[in-house]
């Protein structure tokens, strides 16, 4: 049986494991202001912990590319899925801050390779005017996971207790695997694809597959490999942070309850949601009115890095209405920006390589986040959080200022749809 338009299925599994993957990650921060204090862990031991997954999650960006090229999408998510979804679970047995450390390594071991997956996914099954929309849709997954696991972790632990919260978010993973195992495989394999989709996502992928191979060494030597990555490096810690500390920064600094924290902590992440799909929407819609696909990505991202600096306002305003306001602003403007960067992937490298392309860049993400986590806990504990905002407010700009002379600086506007890669 033929099912037309079968790549929106597709997309909405991988919205889901998103979902799921996130929901299993902010489950620890939702019940940090419990399980820190039952335990006495201080500021610097949980941004130990915390690092303990950044860690794991740094290195497995490189690794879980790799693997996802070498195993094909359907295999690899579908392993990384089960591990995770079995390393949330073990949070319920830990006792102390080196267990929930272990456990925490653990989770980003497995966790890292959704978003390899669903990249390399992506070049599979999508023409470039719809790249950006559905890594629009996968980054919506993180922060609809976020808003889901809020009141859903805070209710469970307020009626079972935080180790109940990871037990039941762990089995989600495997719930969805069983539909993935059934509808997911590459578009010329599929039995259920119309031809006529088949067709239309093929429309443009000429010019990417008739590209030389690629190796890893070739990757590392191009310039917008290393621009992509350190643009990501400099802007993804102020999602590391949003994800891993607002709730404690609410709890600890503006005088929240658990319940207020289930009842308001989501908000600024339905933001995101809003702010990654229409960052996919806009870099589409600019796209034929731009001199090159990357350059419609760059303009997507510029407003977004000048919204950023409003972060320094956060802690100075008295209003704890104000400063969710303006932490809303800033996680949509941050989400928009990194689906547009994002797809700058997809853009640019054949799909044989995205999974290794994306895990090296994706390492830049996860080293700026252990790096800054640990500032965090530094700060945070000897000083207060005001620093944090005001570093946060420049990053952004930063990052773009790279991007823009790294990755676009050279392009003509005779530029092809899909730029091809320089080698040597």
């Amino acid at each position: 049986m033929k099912i037309p338009n079968l790549r929106w299925y597709i997309a909405g599994l991988l919205f889901t494991a998103t979902v799921i993957n996130y929901i299993n990650r902010q489950t620890m921060s939702i019940v940090a202001p419990v399980l820190t204090q039952e335990l006495h862990i201080t500021p610097i031991a949980y941004s130990e912990i915390v690092q303990a997954f950044l860690i794991a999650y740094t290195v497995m960006y490189l690794g879980s590319g790799f693997l996802v090229d070498r195993w094909g999408t359907r295999n690899s998510l579908a392993i990384f899925m089960a591990w995770w979804s079995l390393a949330s679970m073990a949070h319920a047995l830990a006792r102390s801050v080196l267990g929930l450390g272990i456990c925490r390594f653990l989770l980003g071991v497995g966790e890292p390779g959704n978003f390899m997956a669903a990249l390399k996914a992506t070049s599979e099954w999508y023409p470039s005017k719809e790249k950006g929309f559905v890594n629009g849709i996968v980054n919506a997954g993180a922060s609809v996971g976020a808003i889901v696991a809020t009141p859903l972790v805070v209710w469970i632990t307020l009626r079972h207790g935080w180790r109940a919260s990871f037990v039941v978010t762990g089995t989600f993973g495997f719930i969805w695997m069983v539909a993935w195992l059934w509808l997911y495989r590459t578009p010329e394999t599929h039995p259920h694809i119309t031809p006529a989709e088949l067709a239309y996502i093929r429309e443009d992928s000429g010019a990417v597959t008739a590209q030389a191979r690629i190796g890893t060494l070739d990757l590392l030597r191009m310039k917008q490999t290393w621009g992509l990555l350190l643009a990501r490096f400099i802007s993804d810690p102020v999602w590391w942070f949003y994800l891993f500390w607002l709730p404690k920064y609410l709890f600890d600094q503006r005088g929240f309850t658990l319940v207020q924290v289930g009842m308001f902590a989501w908000v600024p992440y339905l933001c995101a949601d809003f702010g990654s799909v229409a960052g996919g929407l806009v870099s589409g819609y600019l796209i034929p009115r731009s001199s090159s696909v990357l350059r419609a990505r760059l303009k997507t991202m510029l407003p977004c890095a000048l919204v950023m600096p409003l972060s320094i306002l956060i802690p100075l305003t008295p209003s704890a209405t104000v400063a969710v306001a303006l932490i809303c602003l800033v996680t949509f403007s941050h989400m928009a920006w990194k689906t547009a960067l994002m797809t700058m992937t997809n853009d640019f490298y054949p799909k044989r390589v995205v999974g290794s392309v994306s895990g090296i860049i994706a390492f830049g993400s996860g080293l700026g986040g252990t790096l800054f986590t640990s500032l965090t806990g530094f700060i945070v504990q000897h000083f207060s959080y005001t620093w944090i905002f005001v570093v946060m407010g420049f990053l952004h700009p930063i990052a773009y200022i790279l991007a823009r002379s790294l990755v676009c600086g050279r392009i003509s506007p005779a530029t092809p749809a899909v730029p091809q890669p320089q080698l040597g």
